[in-house]
């Protein structure tokens, strides 16, 4: 861990770091990469890095953010959120 940690500071690269036993920091991105793959990745045989890189812009632009619902989000999509959210700070 802490070669890690130095590895990552040569590369100027700031990185998550929550308490030990403390899940939360990572919950979110871990159930985002199992439905990446359940819902999407699975479907598709990948023969160069740059197909399976326009697949995931198309998961994550195409439908991910546009029409999947979430339940932490009170079952609306991510955009949804993010341009209410956004609305509101304009409005103050």
């Amino acid at each position: 861990s802490e070669e890690f940690d130095r590895f990552l500071t040569g590369l100027r690269v700031r990185h998550s770091v929550g308490r030990t036993g403390v899940c939360y920091d990572n919950a979110m991105a871990e159930s985002f990469f199992a439905a990446i793959k359940n819902e999407w990745l699975h479907r598709f045989v990948f023969t160069t890095r740059a197909k399976a890189k326009r697949q995931v812009i198309r998961y994550i632009e195409g439908f991910y953010n546009h029409r999947r619902l979430h339940s932490a989000l009170g079952y609306r999509p991510p955009l949804e959120v993010l341009n209410e959210s956004l609305s509101t700070r304009a409005a103050a």
